[in-house]
């Protein structure tokens, strides 16, 4: 699949549903960074009248899982890949428009060139950091992913 907003978008209604449901959405991809948008409303509200962490963590997620994906088509080799460790900080109530940018686009890069020349897997750390519409963040996330070559 050539990963665009838009394909990855309707990738998502097919195969990860809740996160569509939820409002995730990919705005922008490309070699250094992604955007992954997500909006406060009735279904993915918390009883605090703000986000749930929940639905936050899928958008950030999204925001560094659809950047691996795209190096991986880049590369034009087959990597498998895993979250294997997440963390979370949390700053300000999330409510309306919530941007998640992740920019490890060399970070993984980098490891899929080492997995394939050691023929191990290798993880990467990635951060994906959710600004409010006024640029303050939000929360941000930490995920470890795991990505080896398949020979």
């Amino acid at each position: 699949m050539k990963i665009t907003p838009k394909r990855v978008n309707l990738f998502m209604l097919l195969k990860l549903p809740l996160a569509y449901i939820g409002g995730v959405r990919v705005k922008r991809v490309s070699e250094e960074q992604a955007t992954v948008k997500i909006t406060y409303k009735w279904m993915n509200q918390n009883p605090f009248k703000s986000m749930f962490w929940a639905a936050q963590g899928m958008a950030a997620e999204m925001s560094t899982g659809v950047l691996v994906m795209k190096a991986i088509e880049d590369s034009k080799e087959n990597v498998s890949m895993l979250v294997t460790h997440q963390e979370a900080s949390f700053y300000k109530k999330a409510t309306g428009k919530i941007l998640f940018t992740c920019k490890g686009g060399d970070e993984i890069r980098k490891a899929i060139k080492m997995s394939k020349i050691n023929k191990e897997g290798q993880v990467v750390q990635l951060i994906a950091e959710g600004k409010n519409e006024d640029g303050v963040v939000v929360s941000k996330f930490n995920f470890e992913w795991s990505l080896k070559v398949k020979l």
